[in-house]
């Protein structure tokens, strides 16, 4: 029988942090990297918790390169063919270094659909020394993904795991159990994602945080929160909910290091010009901008590119978009992990792992003022 759980769910634009005494004198007293113990992973990692995406725009090499210097982690997307020399090399280069230089901060990622035991030639092969791994579907509720968890734990029992997605706190727990140390949470957030469009399901991201997270850390677990961020307040806001982990994807979008062709547009403004010929007559300016393409990796665009088209009894559950061209993402880090540390300030947290302990949120129906007047 059809039932409705008449309870209030939230997203970030819900909430607000509510300010507090603090005994931080500046954002720079605020200490924004982390030492986390898991479950399973023998080893600490020292990380500031901000993951780039495993989609074929995001979880690049490039962006690895970029993110590792500041302590912030990239999860590969699973498109790359290691067999490939080049591929082969950088993964050997990158994953041989000592901890502190950055092989702490990469993830190698897998579906339930690819390549078995070319995943697991990977984590087996000792000239790579892979021992992080993403495992990514979009329906985390399939047994099939709990007996995968259980298997790879089995094989390789060293191993960092984080597999999602899920927005429950009962399947963060079977996931965990079953041999997971970090359980990726969001079903619908991401910017390019159509699925609660399309199939009407999902969960506001901040209530799904709440309670995986509060599930998680009750049997040892962490949490990730997965898509839904589009400002450096957002991911403050999924952090002080209880993620240990905050995955990025369109905020990272649109920059050097991610992949997509830089391309052009003409783009009307509201400002208005005088004619140069005719001074009586004015025009609106029009202006050339950059941006790069974005797309979700349920999308018909990756189906067709990374899968060979669109199976028949799938849909596309997500959308092609072109974002603003950002620059660096060393300037995007920079400008998030800023925030971050304004907010612990605002709130009188001294480490990142304190925000969810000095977390009280407001319940608003607005967050911003309406600016007028923008050209």
């Amino acid at each position: 029988m059809t039932q409705i759980k008449d309870t209030t769910e939230l997203d970030f634009c819900d909430v607000l942090f509510m300010p507090k005494r603090t005994t931080l004198n500046s954002r720079s007293e605020a200490d924004v990297v982390r030492e986390y113990k898991f479950r399973y992973y023998p080893h600490t990692l020292k990380s500031c918790g901000i993951m780039a995406a495993n989609m074929a725009t995001t979880g690049t090499f490039e962006v690895n390169n970029v993110l590792q210097k500041y302590q912030a982690i990239t999860c590969l997307h699973k498109h790359y063919d290691f067999t490939n020399s080049a591929n082969y090399d950088y993964i050997k280069q990158n994953f041989q270094k000592e901890e502190s230089n950055g092989n702490s901060y990469t993830f190698v990622s897998t579906g339930l659909k690819d390549d078995k035991e070319k995943l697991y030639a990977i984590l087996s092969d000792e000239s790579f020394k892979v021992d992080k791994l993403c495992i990514d579907i979009a329906n985390g509720y399939i047994p099939k993904l709990l007996e995968f968890v259980k298997e790879v734990r089995a094989k390789f029992p060293n191993l960092l795991i984080m597999v999602g997605n899920v927005v429950t706190g009962d399947m963060t727990q079977d996931l965990i159990l079953s041999g997971a140390d970090i359980v990726k949470v969001g079903i619908g957030p991401g910017s390019v994602c159509t699925t609660r469009k399309l199939t009407g399901v999902g969960r506001p991201q901040l209530s799904a945080i709440l309670e995986c997270a509060d599930a998680a850390h009750g049997v040892g677990g962490l949490v990730c929160a997965d898509g839904g961020c589009t400002c450096a307040g957002d991911v403050a806001k999924a952090f002080g909910a209880g993620a240990d982990f905050v995955m990025l994807g369109g905020m990272l979008a649109g920059t050097d290091e991610a992949a997509g062709d830089l391309i052009e547009k003409d783009v009307q403004t509201n400002l208005l010009v005088a004619d140069e010929k005719n001074p009586n007559e004015q025009y609106l300016l029009i202006k050339k901008e950059k941006y790069k393409q974005f797309y979700g990796m349920s999308s018909q665009l990756a189906q067709e590119k990374h899968f060979g088209g669109m199976a028949c009894y799938r849909a596309s559950e997500g959308k092609v978009v072109e974002v603003a061209y950002k620059g660096s993402v060393a300037g995007v880090i920079q400008e998030i992990l800023g925030g971050v540390r304004s907010t612990m300030s605002y709130i009188g947290a001294r480490r990142l792992k304190d925000i969810p302990k000095c977390t009280t949120f407001y319940r608003v129906n607005r967050q911003l003022n309406e600016v007028f007047g923008k050209s």
